[in-house]
């Protein structure tokens, strides 16, 4: 590594380097290469050392001649840092920090916020203890990188998050050598009011800030995120929704908004990624045979798939808004007598105790049938084949023999079920209160045979070693129609962007930050396969009926136009793309080092 004293040292800190907890691992882990390419090893990832998410994600390596002195003098305080390299595209350079082991420092370190920067933390609140401790941890290794290396290397911290930020004030209050960024993804006080607030949007520019974390009891977080937003050289954020809400409620507005982008792998050949649709929901067609077929079939070459995914956030994600519009469309498909069926998926990860054990029967018996199946067909090709060997042609009335047919009416009979299929794939812990559960009760959603609209809520992340599905998310994702997100609060969105990359059209809100962005960006965006539900100025009841027609316009299209309508979506992926949107973060990287270094 060169020790080149015009080049400056970017280090990039949050909660969530080499350990996926939301979005930020996403965005990270797909920004690496990038950031690997403009930056080579003069670009470090900081975060806290969890060994069983480190033990998967990174190799520890010896650090280089810039970073051995500072973590040497951090070791003889007892601070233990493991450095080495992210087990990811690009192999960027890591630094964990070991919030647990220094956890004796924890009242010391309170001591010096409260005296340096005024910031309190009480005593029953682990996550803000973390804090603490990682950001005190922070701030010492860039006050020994400042003391090594200080009068020669610029160094940047870009800091992402709340509980990442903790060090912004400090290496302020030392007046380091450090240009800072800091980037909120979401404001944390939004999303705690977003919880319990059906008018967020409309109050927000007469909400008191100081008041509402108050009543919710999160004053020092919200004090963490504030001090965190003014005390860096460069404030920044991911959309201009967020970038209006934490105005408010931080008190400065972001010098730059920071899109997240995704590492998009485009196909050599332009029908692949059709062909990939084809074949994922054909896995998708399976489940439903298992699910569905024992109690009813209809015609899955008419069948269109639909999904909800992401964290339980059963309002601020919009899956109320979906059931709504699910129950509606259900009624204009029944009333006009449509042969089309939807099959919506909600996947929102919730406490569970099992699988439900008739559903895993299902697909154990769509399983064992084809299996028969598959004896049979061979039988039956071997009988074809000695028949034309022999020089006739065989008899088809004989191609099947009695035994076979014995057989698959018994497979069909005990296939047979009297009750509709389940909605839900899982025993619930608190079945009673589940609140997606209780909706669909409430509007109807029961599965039975006369329903245009059939729903499986799944209360797990669909994982490749999942007995339902058999399929990686990305997979399913492929094999689906259309992603519906019609969030409330939703700073950026990162799964209509990844939907839109694998030429799968989608549903978001205009309180997005993803569906600002198409707004801003994409002309005639719903020709090309991104729609955007109106919440901002409308009542839930006009967004609802948005909704519903959005669902009920595409289940009118032809198969011809749904292929053409994935081609125009799939277009567009290059506008989410790294190589695209990177060069925000140089933007925001070039305003803090000359705020912080140019006198």
């Amino acid at each position: 590594m060169s020790t080149d004293p015009s080049q400056p040292v970017l280090f990039e800190i949050s909660w969530e380097t080499c350990r996926k907890i939301g979005g930020i691992y996403t965005v990270l882990r797909s920004k690496a290469p990038h950031a690997v390419a403009a930056w080579g090893d003069w670009y470090t990832l900081i975060g806290p050392y969890v060994h069983e998410t480190a033990s998967v994600e990174y190799e520890p390596l010896e650090p280089g001649e810039l970073l051995k002195p500072v973590l040497a003098t951090l070791r003889q305080e007892g601070i233990q840092a493991h450095f080495g390299r992210w087990l990811i595209t690009g192999n960027p350079r890591v630094l964990l920090l070991d919030v647990g082991h220094a956890y004796f420092n924890l009242d010391n370190w309170k001591r010096w916020f409260w005296e340096s920067c005024r910031l309190s933390s009480p005593g029953g609140d682990p996550e803000t203890n973390d804090a603490v401790v990682f950001g005190a941890m922070v701030c010492r290794f860039f006050q020994e990188f400042a003391r090594c290396h200080g009068s020669r290397h610029r160094a940047i911290a870009h800091f992402h998050e709340w509980m990442a930020s903790m060090a912004i004030p400090l290496i302020r209050h030392h007046n380091l050598p450090v240009a800072t960024l800091f980037t909120t993804h979401a404001t944390l006080l939004g999303r705690y009011v977003c919880a319990t607030d059906g008018d967020f949007y409309r109050r927000l520019p007469w909400m008191n800030p100081d008041a509402e974390a108050g009543r919710l009891n999160v004053h020092h977080r919200h004090s963490i995120e504030r001090a965190a937003a003014h005390g860096a050289h460069v404030f920044t954020t991911v959309s201009e929704v967020t970038g209006r809400e934490a105005e408010h409620l931080l008190g400065r507005r972001p010098e730059v908004v920071l899109p997240n982008g995704l590492r998009v792998e485009r196909f050599e050949a332009l029908h692949q990624f059709q062909t990939l649709h084809a074949e994922y929901k054909e896995k998708i067609h399976e489940f439903v045979r298992g699910h569905f077929f024992g109690s009813y079939s209809f015609d899955l070459d008419k069948t269109l798939y639909t999904f909800v995914a992401g964290r339980y956030e059963y309002r601020n994600k919009g899956i109320d808004l979906f059931i709504e519009a699910l129950a509606r469309l259900n009624g204009i498909l029944r009333q006009e007598g449509s042969d089309v069926t939807v099959v919506a998926f909600l996947v929102v990860p919730a406490a569970t105790h099992s699988m439900n054990v008739d559903v895993l029967k299902n697909r154990f018996m769509i399983e064992e049938l084809r299996k028969a199946c598959n004896q049979i067909t061979n039988r039956v090709g071997e009988r074809i084949v000695r028949a034309v060997a022999g020089g006739r042609l065989p008899d088809v009335d004989a191609l099947i023999n009695d035994a076979e047919i014995v057989r698959l009416k018994r497979m069909i009979y005990s296939r047979r079920r009297t009750v509709p299929p389940a909605v839900v794939t899982h025993n619930m812990v608190d079945d009673a209160h589940d609140p997606i559960l209780n909706h669909l009760r409430h509007r109807g959603l029961f599965n039975t045979a006369q329903d245009r609209v059939k729903v499986v809520y799944h209360p797990e992340f669909i994982v490749s070693t999942n007995p339902l599905f058999g399929m990686d998310y990305e997979e399913f994702v492929r094999g689906c129609h259309l992603g519906v997100f019609p969030s409330y609060y939703e700073p950026w969105g990162y799964t209509p962007a990844e939907c839109t990359v694998m030429g799968v059209p989608s549903v978001c809100s205009n309180l997005s930050g993803f569906g600002a962005f198409v707004h801003a960006h994409v002309e005639d965006h719903e020709h090309k396969g991104l729609f955007i539900v109106n919440r901002r100025d409308v009542s839930t009841d006009e967004s609802i009926g948005q909704l519903a027609r959005i669902l009920h316009e595409f289940t009118r299209l032809s198969r011809r136009e749904r292929i053409a309508l994935r081609n125009r979506t799939e277009r567009l992926s290059e506008l989410f793309d790294w190589n695209s949107l990177y060069s925000y973060y140089r933007h925001a990287h070039e305003l803090a080092l000359s705020r912080a270094f140019t006198s």
